[in-house]
């Protein structure tokens, strides 16, 4: 499952057929129903013509699509959420994150080891307190996030529910990115023991993100300088 994700982080566009070629160029060979049974179970698919880390749940309400043409020009203007499949040295957990669009800000995370909403829940409840509300909220249409309980958090706070349609796979690019530079900069280089460690790890990861790390979109400025407005993107492009 480890090469796995790192094979579709670098090649977001493979399915599970050019996985599995791809593993047995690497020496392992597996059969594809595998590749396929394991790529469900870590909530990936191929980028085409969309990616996703879960179809919506029965029933669930879709919510329209509001950011086409829309220039995000301030911190608190639009959040976007998405979850990633974190390896250790022994099984595996899942990671929710909350990004600030504008700021590239982690605002809040969650570890759990099942896909299910509550971590969720609980990681935008903590946005929520630390930060106010944001103007409109993005997600794919994964079934934690079209969930009744997700979506009622965002409803009783006033806040404008934006969903990825068929083909907007694009729209979460900024998130994406956070988890490839998570991965390759924090978890591929550890292999944690436990829950215990791997929440230490991300965790120091993410204040070294926030705080620290320069980031070149962001005229080699950090998130937290961004979002608190620190520094000017516009006077400092």
């Amino acid at each position: 499952m480890r090469r796995i994700d790192e094979i579709h982080l670098k090649f977001p566009f493979y399915g599970n057929r050019r996985i599995r070629d791809h593993l047995e160029r690497q020496g392992c060979r597996v059969d594809r129903k595998k590749v396929r049974r394991l790529m469900l179970l870590m909530g990936i698919s191929a980028l085409y013509p969309r990616r996703r880390t879960s179809k919506p749940g029965k029933g669930h309400k879709i919510y329209p699509y509001l950011l086409k043409d829309l220039s995000i020009e301030r911190p608190n203007q639009v959040w976007a959420s998405d979850i990633t499949f974190i390896p250790m040295a022994r099984g595996f957990l899942y990671l929710v994150a909350i990004l600030d669009l504008y700021s590239r800000k982690v605002l809040s995370w969650r570890l759990s080891n099942t896909m299910d909403t509550a971590f969720c829940v609980d990681a935008l409840e903590e946005a929520l307190r630390r930060h106010g509300a944001p103007e409109i909220f993005n997600t794919d249409q994964g079934a934690q996030f079209t969930s009744d309980a997700f979506t009622k958090v965002l409803n009783d706070a006033g806040i404008r529910i934006s969903m990825d349609g068929k083909g907007r796979w694009i729209d979460n690019v900024f998130i994406e990115r956070l988890w490839r530079s998570l991965k390759h900069e924090e978890v591929y280089l550890k292999a944690y023991e436990d829950v215990a460690a791997a929440r230490r790890g991300i965790g120091d990861y993410f204040q070294f993100y926030n705080q620290e790390r320069p980031h070149y979109a962001l005229a080699r400025s950090t998130p937290d300088e961004v979002y608190t407005g620190a520094v000017n993107l516009a006077e400092a492009a």
